[in-house]
């Protein structure tokens, strides 16, 4: 068992954050359909769409609403086509951040992000500047308070599943896999009625960097709020040390 675990809090808390405040349903709603257009709207035979509705169902989406944004995204021809996007930028103190958006106007959306990054004192770089230092895997949270299996069970079920690493925390367990193979994981762990936290391919940092100066704590919480308040960004990665 070896550690992401500063990561796995942070994203663990986010995600109840994002919940919270609503975000996160127009996130899952944009995946469902650019899944649905990507790959039809039958989850037994669209592996990206089940993973999708995993996660719905993992931040209490209704299940009426997953199934109209399925239903929306498969008889709708003239429905908003979302193209995907990716920024990679700096923030204070080289902090690396990567960017994933969802966007119907990419123009827009740059000139959101680049702002972002601007009001923070950070800066846009070229593709490839940072992602680097990332290592892509599906990241799998289990709350404990969600969960009676035994740890060294779960462990096993899930290596067995096909996992690469397995992490215990205080509060939550960290399941992490290659990206080819999450699908496989989750979907045996869901039937293994395992609850889960949250279940997604995410970009997980190789180092984490820690700021001590208050203006650049200030600056890059400016540039992560911005992004969180940006409809068309998805997923916001970084390797601030928090």
């Amino acid at each position: 068992m070896s550690g992401h675990s500063k990561f796995a809090n942070i994203k663990h808390k986010k995600e109840r954050n994002d919940a919270a405040k609503g975000k996160v349903f127009t996130i899952i709603g944009r995946e469902i359909a650019v899944a649905v257009k990507e790959g039809g709207a039958d989850p037994a035979n669209n592996s990206r769409l089940r993973d999708v509705i995993a996660k719905a169902k993992a931040n209490n989406m209704p299940n009426d609403t997953i199934e109209r944004g399925i239903k929306k995204a498969a008889g709708d021809s003239n429905s908003v086509n979302y193209v995907s996007a990716t920024y990679e930028g700096y923030g204070p103190g080289g902090t690396a951040i990567i960017v994933d958006t969802l966007t119907d106007n990419k123009n827009r959306t740059a000139a959101n992000v680049r702002s972002a990054f601007t009001k923070g004192k950070g800066s846009i770089g070229t593709q490839g500047c940072v992602s680097f230092m990332f290592d892509k895997k599906g990241q799998i949270i289990i709350d404990k308070e969600d969960c009676e299996m035994d740890a060294d069970d779960l462990m096993m079920a899930a290596l067995d599943a096909g996992a690469e690493d397995f992490a215990e925390e205080e509060d939550s367990y960290e399941v992490i896999t290659d990206p080819d193979s999450f699908s496989d994981v989750r979907q045996a762990l869901e039937d293994a009625g395992i609850a889960m936290a949250s279940a997604e391919v995410t970009m997980l940092p190789q180092n984490y960097v820690e700021l001590t100066n208050e203006q650049d704590i200030n600056n890059i919480n400016r540039i992560l709020d911005l992004l969180d308040e940006d409809d068309d960004v998805q997923q916001v990665y970084h390797n601030w040390d928090e």
